[in-house]
């Protein structure tokens, strides 16, 4: 079975979740613990994350969605052809 390319989209979410985390100095097992969400899952860019679950981790890091989301529209247009 050919390995699917990784998304830009995918990958840029990632980073950025990952990034926030990191600067919470939360580990993968404390967001997990804390929200149920396999944080490694979404950070390694290869699930596609729903908006209502960035939206929980948002919460649980306590900023706003557009922390994460803003400036990706640019990389979705690529990702859905």
């Amino acid at each position: 079975m050919p390995v699917q390319q990784q998304s830009p989209f995918l990958r840029e979410l990632a980073r950025r979740l990952k990034a926030v985390r990191e600067e919470r100095h939360l580990t993968l097992q404390e967001v997990y613990d804390a929200t149920g969400v396999h944080v490694s899952r979404l950070e390694s860019g290869q699930r596609n994350a729903a908006l209502l679950t960035v939206a929980k981790l948002c919460r649980y890091y306590q900023v706003g969605l557009g922390v994460i989301v803003t400036d990706l529209e640019h990389l979705l247009e690529e990702s859905i052809r």
